[in-house]
């Protein structure tokens, strides 16, 4: 069987690393039908659309995307293509593992958390207006039904991967109403799994207890906003946004992407690290059930670094892209590791 997966390469260096990537995936021995398609400014020029009809009717049908960087127009241009597609597909839940990767230079060794982020509505949304010249007006929207669903898929994957502790961050000594309300709903949630310690903290002291001692969290649930921002603070513990997945999940869909920007600086050049989307395609893999694929690229892609032979220039080393791709699949194992299935292979 075949599995058939939406890519959107993105543009600048996402062409290079998602090449890298399905290279990876395909040297599992699984097979994969890629349905190809692109987004944002290059989308538009071929089909008038950021979006093309194309494009979501594929990941309709597939239900499972893999997508590299798309470039967001800062002050002006068009929407995120990321914010729209994860409202249009009802992505609600960000899933963002830190985990550190073998010789990568950091402050905080041994780094396990993992950050939910509701992703569909809150601040980050983008609903936003100007009321009269020189005056914008920003909407945030908080809903009970969102911030339930989002707690209860943080609280469901603590229980069934084990996970001990789950902080609710917020910022409603201010937002009384809305972050309240996230509150509210994350309590009567936090009621039904009386096994997970519960906690909540205010963002701001967050982002301080976090650079001072990330090892006091396991689990951070948070509103879409505080959720973007946060995340990216986790990934400087373990290198960077060049090396952490990401995963936007809904009840009927998923997409699988990277979480860096595009670098059009360094575009064809063949140099991209491709690390974080072959991470985000193990998170894939083991969405599809596929735990000792994923288990047999996460092993290879460990050894890669362990070596540190075959790194990309931004890991210190000299490889390209390419290279660095043809070393994770010379490192891959033969599909014999049942026996660590049940390892997190992020």
């Amino acid at each position: 069987m075949a599995y058939k997966i939406t890519l959107i390469p993105g543009d600048g260096i996402g062409p290079e690393v998602a090449e890298a990537t399905v290279r990876v995936l395909e040297a599992t021995g699984l097979k994969f039908e890629w349905e190809r398609f692109r987004a944002g400014a290059d989308a538009y020029e071929k089909y008038k659309e950021y979006i093309p009809q194309e494009l979501i009717e594929s990941i309709e049908r597939n239900r499972v995307a893999l997508k590299g960087p798309v470039t967001t127009p800062i002050a002006g241009g068009f929407p995120s293509i990321n914010v729209a597609l994860r409202k249009r597909f009802e992505l609600y839940a960000n899933f963002r593992p830190i985990r550190n990767l073998p010789h990568v230079p950091t402050r905080y060794p041994d780094v396990d958390l993992i950050v939910i982020r509701e992703n569909t509505e809150g601040l980050y949304s983008g609903i936003e207006h100007e009321v009269v010249p020189g005056v914008v007006e920003s909407l945030k929207i908080i809903t009970e039904k969102a911030s339930t669903r989002i707690a209860r898929f943080a609280f469901a994957y603590a229980r069934k991967h084990k996970r001990r502790k789950i902080h609710a961050i917020h910022k409603a000594n201010i937002m009384k109403l809305s972050d309240g309300l996230f509150l509210r709903c994350s309590r009567n949630v936090a009621k039904e799994y009386p096994e997970i310690t519960y906690g909540e903290h205010i963002v701001d002291n967050t982002c301080m207890q976090l650079v001072t001692n990330p090892y006091q969290y396991d689990m951070l649930l948070l509103e879409n906003l505080y959720g973007d921002i946060i995340s990216d603070l986790c990934a400087a513990f373990v290198g960077g946004l060049g090396l952490v997945p990401g995963a936007n999940m809904g009840d009927h869909c998923a997409i699988f992407e990277a979480v860096h920007g595009s670098a059009p600086d360094i575009a064809g050049k063949n140099i991209a690290n491709p690390t974080a989307l072959i991470r985000s395609a193990l998170l894939m893999l083991r969405h599809l059930g596929e735990m000792e694929a994923a288990l047999r690229v996460r092993s290879a892609l460990e050894a890669v670094y362990r070596q540190k032979e075959k790194l990309t220039r931004d890991m210190g080393g000299k490889a390209s892209t390419a290279e660095f791709a043809d070393s994770v699949i010379a490192a891959m194992p033969s599909p014999a590791m049942s026996e660590t299935a049940a390892q997190p292979a992020t």
